[in-house]
């Protein structure tokens, strides 16, 4: 069967818990609920899953990002995981282009995502094959 996408739901919680385990960001079931329940409630992002078969094989949080400066609209790809065992079989790239497809119907100019620099060797070079550029740094100050 094909890949297909569809909305996150709550029986999905231990693999999305598994998943975010699979690039280093631990989360319990209860905290995946809560941003399931976040999700659900906001107007702005959406938590999809990649499935083939019935077998979940990846994620991508996508969220609409309004900018001031110009007056416009992008689609940021808020997170995107690919399952340990299914990597380099075009998955991640088949939710980035249903991400860039849910830009355009919602009348985005772009899509855009962070990613961190340990993430250089693959997931940068990923993401610039698809046509992302680099643009600059994010700023982060802590205030815990």
């Amino acid at each position: 069967m094909p890949l297909k996408m569809r909305k996150a739901e709550k029986s999905d919680i231990q693999m999305l818990c598994s998943l975010m385990e699979d690039m280093d960001y631990p989360i319990t079931p209860e905290h995946m609920e809560n941003r399931l329940q976040f999700v659900e409630k906001s107007e702005f992002d959406s938590l999809f899953v990649c499935e083939e078969d019935g077998k979940i094989l990846g994620l991508i949080g996508f969220r609409i990002r309004e900018n001031l400066e110009e007056v416009s609209r992008f689609g940021e790809i808020s997170a995107l995981v690919v399952d340990r065992n299914s990597r380099l079989k075009g998955i991640g790239h088949f939710m980035m282009t249903y991400a860039e497809k849910l830009a355009k119907e919602l009348n985005c100019k772009g899509t855009w995502l962070v990613s961190g620099f340990p993430r250089e060797e693959e997931a940068h070079k990923f993401y610039k094959s698809l046509g992302y550029d680099v643009t600059g740094y994010r700023f982060v100050k802590s205030l815990e």
